[in-house]
């Protein structure tokens, strides 16, 4: 199963590997009410992103990939995070398809622009583990996006809460369907 390089490009995005230097940009965009809207732990304060980011970077070494720092090409500026990660969904390995914008990058196109290039490189090189995006249930941007990407609704999963949305990739091995759960809840460990 391939790595992912420390960098890429999109048209209009540069997506770099996560590390510790980041940190001020992401508790920035973090700590956004706007961007905590469908977020049901509550916004994240300093402390947590610190440790998220933290197991950002350890999923990248552990992992060879993970999630960006998302930065606008034309202007160097970080607008984002986003990418995925791996999960354990229902005991299975699945692909967690994530991200946050800073809302001065909404409508523009970039979270679609950076999940497309997340999901290809998830299909291309780690194809028998699904994508998966969870989502709170009215979160309709990530509903969206998540269609747009091929995703299909699949079961609704349980992080502690409440009940959220979740979006499977049924691409590679998983084409049949296999796995498919119907309209119960599942447990979903936490990703790293």
């Amino acid at each position: 199963m391939g790595t992912m390089p420390d960098e890429m490009r999109t048209e209009r995005l540069i997506l770099r590997r996560t590390t510790t230097g980041d940190l001020p940009d992401l508790i920035d965009i973090c700590a956004d009410p706007a961007t905590n809207r469908f977020t049901r732990s509550g916004i994240r304060d300093a402390e947590k992103v610190t440790r998220e980011v933290h197991g950002y970077v350890e999923h990248w070494r552990e992992h060879g990939f993970g999630y960006w720092t998302v930065l606008e090409a034309a202007t160097g500026a970080t607008i984002g995070s986003g990418g995925v990660t791996r999960r354990l969904l229902d005991g299975e390995p699945a692909l967690n398809l994530y991200y946050r914008f800073r809302p001065s990058a909404w409508g523009k196109g970039y979270a679609l622009e950076m999940a497309r290039a997340a999901a290809e490189w998830a299909r291309r090189e780690r194809p028998a583990e699904p994508i998966v995006v969870i989502t709170a249930p009215d979160n309709e941007p990530a509903i969206r996006l998540a269609v747009r990407l091929g995703l299909t609704q699949d079961i609704d999963v349980d992080l502690g809460h409440g009940p959220l949305a979740c979006y499977r990739d049924y691409g590679g091995s998983h084409g049949d369907h296999a796995g498919h759960h119907g309209d119960r809840t599942a447990a979903a460990a936490p990703h790293h």
